[in-house]
């Protein structure tokens, strides 16, 4: 009797039109893509919310890691949807062509801490082509004396480039590290018109 349960047999053609359907009507609660940079290749994530997560992707452990991450802190409903990337995409492009100089995309903060956020929008506010210290953003996120704190805050920033860490020196007008590497904090300042 069991010589007659075998499985049917699978039809590749259909099985990819099935994944192919529901990857489109799917919703996650996580969306990521793979973006094309002069800078290295960027794993960006969005929430319904708005942009999670954009992450060097030769920086972070590679995809999988940048993926287990936000599984692990956000939802494990990741799917990579490109189309929903669009906007960032389209935004980081005329940044990096000088056609931008400021970001106007949503930001999805659930990632951060009070305190974290607040040093984080007060780097985004630094205009393109300026700098500021870690001490200038920690008092314009509250907390003069958490300069420290702010390096910390600036260190988990989980959206170069789009809140602009990079932007970020030390007292002393020295660059100071960063999470893409500093061969990157050094274009990116350049592209801005700021030279060290």
């Amino acid at each position: 009797m069991t010589d007659q349960l075998k499985p049917p047999a699978a039809d590749p053609e259909a099985l990819a039109a099935a994944t192919a359907r529901f990857v489109a009507g799917a919703q996650p609660d996580v969306a990521y893509a793979v973006v094309d940079s002069p800078i290295g290749a960027l794993v960006a994530a969005a929430t319904p919310t708005g942009l999670v997560r954009l992450a060097y992707e030769d920086f972070n452990g590679g995809l999988d890691a940048v993926l287990e991450n936000l599984a692990g802190r956000l939802s494990p409903r990741i799917l990579e949807q490109p189309a929903k990337l669009d906007l960032v995409r389209r935004e980081l492009d005329e940044y990096f062509s000088h056609r931008r100089e400021t970001f106007d995309l949503p930001i999805d903060w659930s990632l951060y801490s009070d305190f974290g956020r607040r040093v984080l929008q007060a780097t985004a506010a630094i205009p393109f082509g300026h700098t500021a210290t870690y001490g200038q953003v920690a008092a314009q996120a509250g907390n003069a004396k958490a300069s420290r704190a702010a390096g910390r805050a600036l260190g988990a920033n989980a959206i170069p480039i789009v809140v602009p860490c990079h932007r970020v020196i030390g007292t002393s007008g020295k660059l100071t590290g960063y999470t893409g590497g500093m061969h990157r904090k050094e274009a990116l300042l350049h592209l801005e018109g700021i030279a060290f």
